[in-house]
């Protein structure tokens, strides 16, 4: 069996025939910089389909081209199955019919090829062309994985997503199905009057969300920035500039452990509306996740292993204190002081930072507890305050604001508040996440004077929701990883790779 370095030997040996004159004193070209196709493989096929008799007969001429898939030379004929973005139809060579039919020897699964010919059937029905003309447009250097049969190793799989595209055709599932995802997302706040923009990805300040940032560094202005970890407070300076309907898809970056569940860059959606609350926005995502399962399945229910999921409104719903107690038997009321919860945690086994504050214990507690049993669809409304410095307070419980997360098979899929808008209350929270910073918590909200200011010249109330895109896909898809879901995934370090960033911390909370 040859080994990788003499299949490569072998290719570079015909790419180099190939480009060696013919008995005309023609140079081939084997990576041609124009290409001629009349019919996709999937047209072809429904041209010979659609075609009577006689047509066929008289010859139907098609020109097409792909990636050779399957190669069966037989001393006289050939057949070359080629495979294009429509799907796969088989070419047929004959020797007494082409000059060049020895040349065959030169083509090796995975190069390209453009052929001309007329459609006919074979005996066994099988739609093919009659080939009149043929050449190499892209000569492959190296070979296929073990060619179209399946790609299993998922370090190769994760790493060269590319030969998981070539020969797994649920990877190729799933990367189209991601595309009418967002498709329909765009759309269904289309519908509704949202405006579509963009914000910046490089910032002066990190902040919107309790993540650690990436930070770069401008050269000519000679001085580090952040990549973004959230959307949220340039789309609320819009609600301020008088937009009353916005949303934005975009990338953010949470300098973050590598979990299934967890990837430094992600795609976010977040929307904010003038003049509506969290009830409202709630309502919202139960339309909005029904519409994306039955655009992309046909179906609200999903298969996701031994669980069947629902997405046909009315969610579940429940408090975030009425959850602990229902499913851990912990008032966290009972608990208001940091070393009273700190207690508790060591107690009942949940794992802590010796410098977490009251409200990461908090937070621990619920993913240990509660959000492994939220398989169906669950609304958790009304966070403790010491969780959420950007959403509004209920009007009779000052420690508790109007937030909601969505929780769906255990993990985190939405999260929404009626959005803080006052300046006072804002900064003062704020200020309360900076003395956190400044005592070793990373992990806050900063101190954003310029949104401050944004803010002190008046944003209507208003309902912000935001979405993870990775997760939904997921959800929608029935797949257990998120790495099957994004094309490039980070991936950790291996053994001989070129040195690399420092290793990732531990996994931090969802994105």
């Amino acid at each position: 069996m040859p080994t990788e370095q003499e299949l490569i030997a072998q290719r570079l040996e015909k790419r180099e025939r190939l480009l060696a004159p013919d008995s005309t004193g023609r140079v081939g070209d084997p990576y041609p910089p124009r290409v001629t196709r009349t019919h996709t493989a999937a047209a072809a096929v429904a041209a010979l389909e659609a075609a009577p008799d006689a047509a066929i007969e008289a010859g139907l001429p098609v020109t097409v081209v792909g990636r050779v898939a399957a190669q069966r030379i037989m001393g006289r004929a050939a057949f070359l199955d080629l495979r294009d973005g429509s799907g796969r139809i088989q070419l047929h060579f004959r020797r007494d019919a082409l000059a060049d039919f020895a040349n065959l020897d030169l083509v090796d699964l995975g190069d390209f090829l453009e052929a001309a010919g007329t459609l006919f059937r074979t005996r066994t029905g099988e739609p093919t062309v009659a080939v009149t003309a043929w050449r190499v447009i892209t000569k492959a250097i190296r070979p296929m994985p073990d060619a179209w049969h399946g790609l299993t190793d998922v370090e190769t799989r994760y790493r060269q997503r590319y030969l998981d595209l070539l020969a797994n055709q649920r990877a190729r599932e799933i990367a189209q199905q991601r595309a009418l995802v967002v498709a329909t997302i765009r759309g269904f706040f289309a519908e509704r009057g949202f405006m579509e923009v963009e914000t910046p990805v490089l910032q002066d300040q990190a902040g919107g969300a309790a993540a650690r940032p990436f930070v770069t560094h401008h050269n000519a202005l000679d001085r580090d920035l952040f990549l973004r970890i959230s959307l949220e407070l340039h789309l609320k300076r819009l609600l301020v500039g008088g937009f009353e309907k916005v949303f934005e898809i975009g990338r953010v970056f949470r300098n973050e452990g590598l979990s299934y569940r967890h990837n430094p860059e992600f795609t976010l959606l977040e929307s904010y509306e003038a003049y509506v609350d969290y009830e409202h926005v709630a309502r919202m995502v139960e339309e909005l996740l029904a519409s994306v399962a039955s655009a992309v399945l046909g179906s609200t229910v999903i298969a996701h292993g031994e669980h069947r999921v629902s997405l046909a409104a009315p969610f579940a719903r429940t408090t975030y204190r009425g959850a602990l107690i229902e499913h851990a038997g912990i008032d966290y009321t009972r608990y208001p002081t940091r070393e009273a919860l700190a207690a508790l945690a060591m107690e009942r086994r949940v794992a802590f930072a010796p410098d977490a504050s009251w409200a990461t214990i908090l937070d621990a507690l619920m993913s240990e507890f509660v959000e492994p049993k939220l398989i169906q669809p669950t609304f958790i409304f009304d966070y403790p305050t010491a969780l959420s410095p950007l959403a509004k307070k209920k009007a009779d419980d000052p420690d508790t604001v109007e937030r909601f997360e969505l929780f769906v098979l255990g993990y985190e899929i939405a999260n929404a508040y009626s959005e803080l808008n006052d300046p006072v209350d804002q900064r003062a929270r704020m200020e309360e996440q900076a003395a956190k910073r400044a005592a070793g918590d990373d992990e806050t909200e900063l101190v954003d004077e310029d949104f401050l200011t944004a803010l002190e010249h008046g944003m209507p109330p208003a309902g912000g929701l935001g979405i993870g895109i990775d997760r939904v896909v997921q959800l929608i898809t029935g797949e257990h990883s998120l790495r099957e879901v994004i094309l490039f995934p980070a991936m950790r370090e291996r053994a001989g790779d070129p040195p690399a960033l420092p290793p990732a911390p531990p996994d931090g909370p969802p994105g």
